[in-house]
């Protein structure tokens, strides 16, 4: 059974598809409605039109200046001509023609600024999880395979796009914290000592300090992640013991992804374990470690995919290789 989330409606600069229908319901409602529902004549639906020119500058900003053009004096005929305005003339439609134009263009070109500013955001990120990676060998590309994973959980859930994209960030941040660990600690070989380990149960704590002053973490969750992703569901977990629905779902999330991955990767102290064992671990810790629903959700997906749930997700992946990741993802 798969949990119930929320629906959302997904409007955002990052999503095209909700202004890209709007446009189209805009150009061609209002004429339909003026000629078919005796309500118009008392009221003037043409001004919605100027919503449309905006609709088309977000919805459409990847489209050529030669689209945008043709589509935005489709929207001043439809104005001028369906909706039979009776100011209709040949200097009107050329005014307005250009002012829809000039609004298009403007929404073309804060959508652009807003989606680089955002995905320059994210590459700094990226290649911040990639220096955390690289201090150790063995878990190479950790955090951008826990990303991953996470992320494939919160797509079957049908988490909303800006949800999904903070779980792919608060996978690549998770483990923040170790930076503040010790590599003779990190790389140990050995069964680690009581103090060594509570130095390690530290790290969501620490990783949490290390980001919280950044307003949109707290925002969309990703200090959530950083802090609670080694809570367990059955309240064993650290470093607050929080059980159950206590703990954020995109954290309980984040535990079944770092969890898998970990028995994946080769370690310093043990070779990788096999996807069979893997998928029975996961089964069996189902309402201990590991919230069930979400855990039958990634069970699911891997019984679905199988050994491709590994394809590009290897420890050698290099930044070029994570950005193009990052683009498939939400470009």
């Amino acid at each position: 059974m798969i949990p119930k989330v929320p629906w959302k409606l997904n409007i955002s600069l990052e999503n095209a598809s909700p202004f890209r229908y709007g446009f189209f319901i805009i150009l061609f409602l209002v004429p339909f409605i003026n000629y078919h529902m005796t309500l118009s004549k008392n009221i003037e639906l043409f001004p919605l039109y100027l919503i449309a020119p905006i609709f088309l500058g977000i919805g459409f900003w990847d489209k050529s200046k030669l689209f945008l053009v043709f589509f935005s004096t489709v929207i001043v005929f439809f104005r001028l001509y369906l909706t039979q305005e009776p100011t209709s003339n040949i200097v009107n439609f050329a005014i307005l023609a250009f002012v829809y134009m000039l609004i298009t263009l403007i929404s073309v070109h804060l959508t652009k600024n807003y989606r680089k500013s955002n995905r320059n955001k994210l590459e700094v990120i990226l290649s911040l999880a990639k220096s955390l990676d690289s201090r150790d060998p063995y878990t190479g590309s950790h955090s951008e395979k826990v990303a991953k994973y996470a992320l494939m959980i919160a797509k079957e859930l049908k988490l909303s796009h800006k949800d999904c994209e903070a779980v792919y960030i608060g996978g690549l941040l998770h483990d923040i914290g170790k930076i503040g660990v010790p590599e003779h600690i990190l790389l140990k070989s050995s069964q680690l000592t009581s103090e060594e380990y509570d130095i390690i149960k530290k790290h969501p704590v620490k990783g949490f300090k290390t980001i919280e002053h950044i307003s949109s973490f707290r925002e969309n969750g990703v200090l959530d992640m950083v802090l609670y992703h080694h809570e367990r569901f059955d309240g064993k977990g650290y470093p607050f013991g929080k059980k159950g629905e206590e703990i954020p779902l995109t954290a309980r999330i984040i535990a079944v992804a770092d969890t898998f991955d970990a028995m994946t990767s080769k370690r310093v102290y043990r070779n990788k374990l096999n996807l069979e064992y893997v998928y029975n671990e996961i089964k069996a810790n189902k309402g201990l470690q590991f919230d069930p629903l979400i855990a039958e959700v990634f069970l699911k997906i891997l019984k679905r995919q199988g050994t491709k749930i590994f394809m590009h997700t290897s420890d050698q992946l290099d930044e070029k290789e994570m950005r193009l990741n990052l683009n498939e993802q939400f470009g």
